[in-house]
């Protein structure tokens, strides 16, 4: 049984180490977690070694100056690009070379970005198996990317005419002779104000008529422009104003008349990935408040959160359930895997970056490609009975090739971990512990069992007489450390972050 814990005290002021909430491993790893991947020692190491604000200060400062992924060369690619005999295997290949590059930020020291873009994706829904191009994709993850702490209202407008947008949600069939209210209904129940939150039916109906004309496009995959022919260029009435509102106006109009619920609804959704499924009310009321002051710019807001009190508060330290992208990509990171010693193959993708992606697409959660327009439901039903033997499998293949593959580097991994005490079974035990799960397991029981576990085989006189250490034959310690992960896996708390 996986329960969450809930009920986060603490403001927004500023977080400061104290002995009762020291900045200690647990919330380096807490932090990392939340706005990335998981980390590895050497992150976290780098992070205890400096003031929690200055830390955190300079690794939004960073994510703010990353630049994009690079565009690729197919990135504005129509169908008449593509040899005619081979599209489906060179598309294939150009959607795993941007999933690869996707992942390789993600494994990156400053995965904020790889994380908000992620964030949104979940957001502004869109499925490739919908929309179908490579160079869609490609342009509607840029898009979310350069706007993922961006500003929130261009972001909006910008979505809005993404090509992947506008074919996932009818977009190109909304013209003034035959409107399709699909984006508009999504636009406001989905994407800013939430559902039946400070609209009706009028609105949508106005607001279609409005969006459209970005009908225009000369063969599959090819860009979409706008076709002023086909835009109804009549007076609408939205949220009760009436003018001869385009694109841009309606825009103007959704965000000047309802600023206070969309900054709610954004900022609850900020909250409830970040921080906790149970809302704080007050503290997300707050986070409103600094999104309109700061003209829908979304930087400030989760750069206040994740400097707050509130954020390190002991109740939202594990209190949520990795996504299988999580999952997989932090159990990567906290072993130091070395993913990327492999060479990229020739159609230029990490084959490992792959495997991960497949992996996460088996138990729930395939990138690109939510199940519908309101996304991953998150949290709990990331773990059903069908899902939760995959996570232990898959888990298991990691590890397995880390223990027969890379022997001497995960033993050397926990030699780190150790802090020389190599041959103090309950000291080592505790550190693997509290570096896959930070929060711990459930009661001192469940530690000793853990010992047991890691012990295995081997006589007890040789951990009696200290003659044990992991300077034993390696491949028997390898085995020892990988029965204990096996075992931590698979441990309820191990699901949570």
């Amino acid at each position: 049984m996986i329960s969450t814990r809930t009920c986060a005290t603490g403001t927004l002021d500023t977080y400061q180490s104290s002995n009762s909430k020291p900045w200690d491993k647990k919330r380096v790893l807490h932090f990392y977690q939340r706005i990335g991947f998981s980390a590895s020692s050497e992150m976290i190491e780098e992070a205890l070694a400096m003031n929690p604000a200055d830390f955190i200060n300079m690794m939004m400062d960073d994510a703010m100056a990353e630049a994009p992924i690079p565009e690729p060369e197919w990135g504005d690619w129509a169908i008449s690009n593509y040899d005619p005999d081979n599209v489906g295997p060179q598309a294939t290949n150009q959607i795993y070379e941007w999933i690869s590059k996707w992942m390789d930020k993600m494994y990156s020291s400053n995965p904020i970005k790889a994380k908000m873009t992620l964030f949104w994706s979940n957001h502004f829904v869109t499925r490739i198996d919908d929309y179908g191009c490579p160079s869609y994709m490609y342009q509607y993850h840029n898009t979310i990317e350069r706007h993922c702490l961006g500003n929130f209202k261009d972001f909006t407008v910008d979505m809005g005419k993404n090509p992947a947008m506008l074919v996932f949600l009818n977009g190109v069939q909304n013209t003034r002779f035959d409107p399709n209210e699909n984006y508009a209904r999504e636009l406001l129940e989905l994407f800013t104000l939430g559902r039946d939150i400070g609209y009706t039916q009028s609105d949508i109906t106005e607001i279609a008529r409005a969006l459209t004309g970005w009908n225009g496009f000369s063969e599959a995959c090819a860009a979409i422009d706008f076709n002023e022919f086909l835009h109804d260029s009549g007076e609408k009435t939205i949220f009760g104003r009436t003018g001869n509102w385009d694109y841009e106006g309606l825009h103007d109009v959704l965000f000047e008349e309802r600023p206070n619920e969309i900054a709610t609804f954004i900022c609850g959704k900020l909250y409830r990935h970040f921080v906790s499924e149970e809302i704080s009310d007050e503290i997300v009321e707050q986070l409103a408040d600094v999104l309109k002051l700061n003209n829908f710019e979304i930087e400030p807001v989760v750069r206040l959160l994740l400097q707050s009190e509130h954020f390190f508060d002991d109740n939202v330290l594990g209190n949520k359930i990795k996504s299988p992208t999580e999952m997989l990509l932090s159990l990567v990171n906290t072993t130091d895997f070395p993913i990327r010693d492999f060479d990229l193959t020739a159609e230029g993708y990490n084959q490992l970056h792959i495997n991960a992606y497949f992996l996460s697409s088996e138990i729930g959660q395939q990138l690109f490609n939510p199940p519908n327009v309101a996304g991953w439901e998150e949290n709990k039903s990331w773990v059903t009975n069908n899902t939760l033997t995959g996570r232990w499998q898959f888990c298991d293949a990691i590890l397995g090739a880390l223990a027969s593959d890379y022997r001497s580097r995960l033993i050397n991994f926990v030699f780190g971990l150790a802090e020389g005490n190599d041959n103090d079974v309950d000291f080592i035990v505790r550190a693997i512990v509290e570096h896959f799960i930070p929060h711990g397991l459930q009661n001192e029981d469940a530690y000793q069992r853990a010992i047991t576990i890691f012990k295995i085989q081997i006589p007890e006189n040789y951990f009696a007489d200290g003659s044990w250490s992991l300077n034993w034959e390696d491949e028997i310690v390898a085995t020892q450390i990988f029965t204990l992960l096996r075992h931590l896996v698979r441990q309820p708390e191990f699901q949570l972050y």
